[in-house]
């Protein structure tokens, strides 16, 4: 396993993370998620990410659980704020109420006395951006946050979060969770050129595109039984139209020539940005963990890039 600043910030987080979004606490059993967690741990992957919401809670305790057993020091551990949590009316957003009761709601079933991450899940237009910014700044200065970072924030809000906090000399944002991957490049137009000159790293969620960019998706063909599109609770954002998984269908000489699966590729791709610090893999087996952490390292050519950029059109 090969390691990568989190932007400008000294700490390092692994190239391949593992979270828990739609699988920890909900679709997959808790032993095996327990078991995911600790083939990653093994494997040098020191980087685990989550959210209050992620199964209303459950994701951390089983992280939490999951993680027991190694010393705390031995990783970097980023939850997240924004999203419900229940059904008053300040129990969700970015107001200075919301992130000091949800960050030690998440403390507590993460069983730690720092998170090291913590990161606004979306950008809140109800609250005051210097409100939020000053809410995570004390966090810091209490200890109870290490670094500060955001996700699916455009790239206008990150600028405004920079110069605000830059002139209000707060501890600064050091990270993005953008959606990212060969099928949705969006970040690469505004958000990577601002985040590389403020030293802001990707830390990039869908890498693989809900499991699409590993071919196990055929066009014409109902999803395999047990995977992901076959399951309601997690295909929501799947990309499973007949002209979509032809052009996938189209990567497989490209990994093959390289003696690569189709999952390795598709995260050594988005890696070869540098301003990508880590790419968040999800696994409802081990085995899908050591596929996933055996990218880390991989390059890939000039002339694997223009064909995967042929490939898909």
């Amino acid at each position: 396993m090969e390691y990568r600043h989190l932007g400008k910030a000294g700490v390092k987080v692994s190239e391949v993370a593992l979270g828990s979004w739609l699988t920890y606490g909900g679709a997959v059993e808790e032993e095996t998620a327990i078991a995911c967690v600790h083939k990653a741990y093994e494997l040098g992957i020191n980087f685990f990410d989550t959210a209050n919401v992620y199964a209303r809670g459950e994701a951390e305790r089983v992280l939490a659980k999951a993680l027991a057993p190694f010393p705390r020091d031995s990783y970097v551990l980023a939850t997240k704020v924004f999203f419900p949590m229940g059904e008053g009316p300040n129990d969700r957003g970015l107001s200075a109420k919301h992130i000091y009761e949800q960050c030690h709601a998440s403390l507590k079933r993460l069983r730690t006395d720092y998170i090291d991450l913590y990161q606004c899940h979306r950008y809140d237009p109800e609250t005051p951006l210097e409100e939020t910014l000053r809410a995570l700044d004390r966090l810091v200065q209490q200890g109870k946050v290490l670094y500060v970072g955001v996700s699916e924030w455009s790239a206008v809000q990150i600028c405004d979060a920079v110069h605000l906090a830059r002139q209000l000399n707060l501890n600064r944002i050091v990270s993005n969770q953008p959606y990212y991957n060969m099928l949705g490049r969006g970040i690469e137009r505004d958000v990577i050129p601002l985040c590389e000159r403020e030293g802001i790293g990707q830390v990039v969620f869908s890498p693989l595109a809900q499991g699409v960019l590993t071919g196990k998706y055929q066009p014409g063909q109902p999803p395999p039984a047990g995977t992901r599109a076959a399951d309601e609770r997690q295909n929501m954002f799947l990309r499973l139209d007949d002209a979509t998984l032809a052009k996938v269908q189209k990567l497989k000489p490209i990994a093959e020539r390289r003696g690569l699966t189709m999952a390795q590729m598709a995260l050594a791709w988005c890696l070869r940005q540098p301003n990508v610090s880590s790419v968040i893999t999800g696994a409802s087996r081990p085995e899908q963990v050591v596929d996933n952490a055996a990218a880390s390292g991989m390059k890939l050519s000039e002339q694997d890039l223009a064909d995967i950029d042929a490939a898909l059109e």
